[in-house]
């Protein structure tokens, strides 16, 4: 089986001041350890990549954590991608420099849309990952799919269309899509299927499916019903409640190629 058709499955480590920190739709954040200890853990147990979020950068307009992500590069051996007020393609560059495969910008890309493209010319397409936190609206003419693009970690509501922003990321040159429901953020009930389904039939990228994973089966249905590439966890390896391998065990048992 090719590689590139197994569906992978990637922990989302989100970052507050250097640790490790787990929130609920955006929310109540606790302290939950050493994120290079929990790295260097889901890399051993067969994650296919590792996402880092320095959850609070962007709305304290500060710059990113490059010391962890020097620590990580040394500690991990599978791509990693790094997000969290990252605004310009220097900023880019030294995240690169420090080790990560891919940045991942989200406020910043909807303030410029022209980081993507700067991005990808600067380090090719596949390094450059949009992620998108979105919520579910009442249906207008501004956002006929219901579903609207919000920045600065759920805060501002930004009268754009998740599905024409998904295209135009596309388009400007992102790699990869990273869809996130702030609706089923940190629920464990489940991924917004309807949302990642219809991002993934409009583009031709990888998406990535990430908010509201509870147990194997909504990683099954993310890729299978959902139509991602990849689905996002983190709560559900976070409290100990599933090893990665569990996970991958119970997709491969459903006919979900993954790579064990």
């Amino acid at each position: 089986m090719s590689t590139h058709l197994c569906k992978r499955i990637i922990p989302c480590l989100d970052v507050r001041d250097g640790r490790l920190t787990k929130g609920i739709k955006f929310e109540n954040n606790i302290d939950i350890g050493d994120p290079v200890e929990t790295a260097k853990r889901y890399y051993e147990e067969g994650a296919d990549e590792i996402v880092f979020y320095d959850i609070t950068a962007s709305h304290e307009n500060r710059g990113i954590f490059l010391d962890v992500v020097e620590k990580v590069a040394q500690n991990i051996f599978i791509p990693f991608s790094v997000g969290g007020g990252i605004n310009t393609v220097e900023q880019m560059r030294a995240v690169l420099l420090a080790g990560a495969e891919k940045v991942s910008v989200n406020s910043a890309a909807v303030k410029n849309p022209h980081i993507i493209s700067e991005g990808a010319d600067a380090f090719g397409s596949q390094a450059i990952v949009v992620g998108m936190d979105v919520k579910q609206v009442d249906k207008t003419q501004i956002i006929p799919s219901g579903y609207e693009v919000v920045i600065h970690g759920g805060r501002t509501f930004c009268g754009i269309d998740a599905l024409a922003w998904a295209k135009r990321c596309q388009e400007l040159g992102a790699g990869e899509l990273c869809i996130n429901s702030i609706d089923a953020d940190g629920t464990k009930e489940g991924y917004e299927l309807n949302l990642t389904k219809l991002i993934c039939e409009a583009v031709s990228i990888p998406v990535i499916a990430s908010g509201g994973a509870g147990k194997p089966q909504d990683l099954v249905d993310a890729v299978t019903i959902g139509k991602a590439s990849a689905a996002l966890i983190a709560s559900i390896v976070h409290y100990g409640e599933y090893s990665i391998s569990d996970l991958k065990e119970a997709m491969r048992n459903k006919h979900v190629p993954v790579r064990i």
